[in-house]
């Protein structure tokens, strides 16, 4: 029996590791020799409606842990994770710890697995911005180079590992096969695997879930393409003011009166609590809604604008316009597409491309589990 602890902490890992903890249940259910997964849930996220409903809505399993660790600047944020984390990994004495994503969890999950010898296995490994004054950069490099399995989502994002001088590279950097295992786990000596990514198994599964479950456009009286979605909550446009207003000009001026939804974010309430500039009639703030809500308003909108990484793949894959709110994305593939534009280089259009299949099948959490049950 292999046994893993998996590590959640935000939004985005826990739709990340719902298509993997299904994938894992299937193996079990079909091997005498099953792999035991251990979840974590450290709390960095610890409101209700960006948390908890996620598992409820996902049918995920109650986590074994809940580290509790809440809000608090990042240093205090990553490194209660680590001592936290630490505690587990020495009570479980796992074969691997799996992290996902950029996040203080991610950070602190890595470096405590790391320091007592435990290999770390990275669900979206080689992402890269290229600009190391946001924070979720500074997580996605360190936690690449603690890993000894670094699992990437696109051939892009291998060619950045690469670039960093990884030499282990599976398959040429190809998308491996669905049944590809045997890999050993070594921190001297790191596999990078492209697998593909298993936002991309979230979201086929989900957009189905959510048509049937979801009642939102009802709710708010929406018609499909009547509106524009928004959403905002990275720190670089909510930790400064002048930020922050600018991002509210530039939504302002883009939407130029049509409507625009925005289930907004606790940390962005905070800020435009304490703003000066504020959103004209047309922008309608709600509260933070359910993914399922979320993927439906998505998929019916006729733009949105987002500074979330995992929005502007569900819009590519939902082929609906995107206007990242950053000055650069980690998710290059969007940008030459066509269908996703950086703010500051918007001009009023998209030139939309087909979406080729940049991120593997849809048949990433079948890779994922195959590597996880011949951990050596």
């Amino acid at each position: 029996m292999v046994k893993i602890i998996n590590v959640v902490g935000a939004r985005p890992q826990f739709i990340k590791y719902f298509p993997i903890s299904r994938a894992i249940q299937t193996f079990n259910d079909q091997s005498g020799s099953p792999i035991k997964d251990i979840l974590v849930h450290t709390g960095q996220h610890y409101d209700y409606e960006m948390s908890k409903i996620f598992f409820d809505e996902f049918g995920i399993k109650e986590p074994e842990y809940h580290l509790e660790v809440g809000s608090g600047p990042h240093g205090q944020q990553t490194a209660l994770v680590l001592q936290r984390i630490e505690d587990v990994i020495n009570k479980e004495h796992p074969d691997a710890v799996v992290i996902y994503g950029d996040t203080n969890s991610t950070l602190g999950a890595a470096v405590a697995a790391s320091k007592v010898h435990v290999p770390v296995i990275h669900v979206e490994a080689g992402l890269r911005s290229f600009n190391k004054y946001m924070p979720e950069e500074i997580n996605r490099i360190l936690a690449d180079h603690v890993s000894a399995l670094l699992l990437c989502p696109s051939r892009t994002a291998v060619n950045n590992l690469i670039t960093e001088g990884f030499k282990n590279i599976i398959n040429k950097g190809s998308l491996i096969a669905e049944d590809y295992s045997g890999l050993e786990a070594d921190i001297n000596n790191p596999s990078v695997i492209n697998v593909g990514d298993v936002m991309f198994d979230s979201v086929l599964h989900a957009v189905e879930i959510a048509k049937k479950r979801s009642n939102i456009l009802d709710k708010l009286d929406l018609a499909k393409e009547d509106y524009c979605l928004l959403t905002i909550h990275r720190a670089e446009n909510t930790d400064r003011k002048d930020a922050f207003e600018n991002v509210v000009q530039f939504v302002n001026n883009t939407a130029n009166g049509r409507k625009v939804i925005f289930p907004m974010h606790p940390r962005t309430k905070k800020v435009y609590e304490g703003a000066e500039k504020k959103f004209a009639d047309n922008i309608k703030i709600i509260e933070p809604a359910g993914y399922f809500d979320i993927l439906m308003l998505l998929k019916n909108s006729s733009l949105v604008m987002t500074d979330s990484g995992g929005m502007q793949k569900e819009a590519y894959w939902l082929n609906v316009p995107c206007i990242t709110l950053r000055d650069e994305t980690e998710w290059v593939e969007t940008v030459e597409s066509g269908w996703n534009v950086l703010y500051r280089e918007y001009t009023g259009s998209h030139r939309m491309s087909n979406t080729d299949a940049h991120y593997g099948d849809g048949q990433t959490a079948e890779r994922v589990a195959a590597l996880l049950k011949s951990i050596q």
